[in-house]
């Protein structure tokens, strides 16, 4: 009897110290901001050639602020992200789709798009380099989309600059 209990107590203490782990990893983004501020050198001679604002996926998964993508006086690329906010949530990454205006996980699933790794900070501007043999004009959107959990959490349409 009493090594019954001991062992309920293991197997109880366990299963706790795995949930609550679970719950941390899963939770702890909704009250835990990543602040990122990078600059954007002026050395770069970087001009828009497109933009777009960020938008709010549903009720939970919410974003604001502006993506411009850049080119540099080299010719490279840059995606840039300014006064941007957007709900924060475990294995963000930033993707570039080729489909406009997308409203719904299945409108990125349905496209191609290629990803720019993982999201910096959930507020903040910061900068994405994109690599020389993507063509820029062929993508439309530019998506925050949580990868472990096919969620999307904003997306802003790209326009040419003006």
């Amino acid at each position: 009897m009493k090594k019954s209990l001991i062992v309920t107590a293991f197997i109880s203490a366990v299963i706790g110290f795995i949930a609550g782990n679970a719950f941390w990893y899963l939770a702890s983004p909704l009250w835990i901001d990543n602040v990122v501020e990078e600059k954007l050198s002026a050395e770069l001679g970087a001009k828009p050639i497109f933009n777009g604002a960020f938008k709010d996926a549903d009720s939970v998964h919410q974003g604001r602020g502006k993506a411009t993508i850049l080119k540099t006086a080299g010719g490279d690329h840059i995606l840039r992200f300014t006064n941007f906010k957007v709900t924060n949530g475990p294995d963000l990454k930033v993707y570039l789709v080729q489909a406009d205006n997308i409203k719904t996980g299945s409108d990125l699933t349905q496209s191609q798009w290629v990803s720019l790794g993982k999201l910096k900070g959930n507020i903040g501007d910061q900068n994405y380099t994109i690599a020389t043999n993507i063509k820029i004009e062929d993508y439309g959107s530019v998506v925050i989309w949580c990868e472990q959990f096919g969620v999307l959490f904003s997306s802003a349409s790209l326009q040419p600059a003006s």
